[in-house]
């Protein structure tokens, strides 16, 4: 009987990815919350002497559908993470977005080469295989074709800590970059996720690969409240596909709620790159008008 690991990997990402809600500007949501965000600044002032200061990073906090109680353990744990395990991530990611940010538009260039282990990783992952960007939306969206990364010979050379580390980085850029065009935007930006899974191999790969993205992706529902937008799964391979079909309905209607499968987009971009704002107009326009037909659908 043939199983397919992949599908494994699929259901980490649905179950620890959150849809976020659709809320008011982000100025009347701080003045709104203005009392609520003081108090968790305050407790974080106490509990760690580099705790960030960012208040739309308190505002998503405050827009969760918990007891107070609740969201200031929430936010004591990840102060725990953030100056304890994730103090190095954390202060790379802050240095390469001030660095990205520096000159007259983004330069990705410091985010690759601050990176945890990015000797190794960026060997094997580069922009052609995964990439954020922006979507008409405002949000921002990270792309991934997880059929082109040679998780093998990556793993090879990596441990699965080593490798979630970079994946818990890549995930604290873009929660420091969804905050600034937050402010900028006067919209709460979430980060929505395509995952591109042509090609993807349905038996073998590395167990460790895939183990890395769920451990990061639980750890990060943790510690980004109300950042993740819904997750695209693209170009599932017919087996796959049918597999989908079949354990669906299995779901909890929450989860079920999140699940976006199409065929088409990102099937025909070779490197991911070409829907980048630098790359070709027309393969990110028809991107762009494929990401908002899924967002409304």
């Amino acid at each position: 009987m043939i199983t397919s690991n992949t599908f494994v990997t699929i259901i980490y990402f649905i179950l620890f990815t959150h849809t976020c809600k659709a809320f008011a500007p982000v100025s009347l949501l701080l003045e709104k919350h203005s009392s609520q965000i003081s108090e968790l600044k305050r407790i974080a002032s106490q509990y760690s002497d580099d705790a960030p200061i960012d208040s739309v990073f308190y505002l998503r906090y405050c827009l969760s559908d918990k007891p107070d109680e609740e969201i200031q353990a929430q936010l004591k744990s990840t102060l725990e993470w953030r100056s304890k395990d994730g103090k190095q991530i954390c202060e790379s990611a802050s240095k390469a977005v001030e660095a990205a940010c520096a000159g007259s538009k983004w330069d990705n260039t410091p985010v690759r080469d601050m990176a945890p282990y990015a000797a190794t990783v960026n060997k094997f992952i580069t922009p052609s295989q995964c990439l954020t960007t922006t979507v008409n939306s405002g949000d921002l969206c990270y792309c991934i074709k997880a059929g082109k990364i040679n998780d093998s010979a990556l793993m090879s050379e990596l441990s699965l800590e080593q490798m979630t580390e970079f994946f818990l980085y890549c995930k604290e850029v873009n929660a420091i970059v969804a905050n600034i065009r937050s402010v900028q935007t006067d919209q709460l930006v979430s980060v929505l996720t395509a995952n591109d899974l042509s090609g993807v191999k349905l038996v073998g790969g590395d167990a460790a690969f895939r183990k890395a993205l769920s451990a990061a992706s639980n750890k990060a529902n943790q510690l980004y409240p109300n950042l993740s937008g819904p997750t695209f799964l693209l170009n599932l391979p017919t087996l796959l596909g049918t597999l989908v079909k079949v354990f669906t309905p299995l779901f909890p209607e929450e989860v079920r709620k999140r699940l976006k499968f199409e065929q088409g987009p990102l099937k025909d971009v070779k490197e991911l790159v070409e829907i980048s704002p630098s790359g070709s107009v027309e393969a990110r326009d028809l991107f762009l008008k494929q990401i908002d037909n899924l967002m409304m659908g």
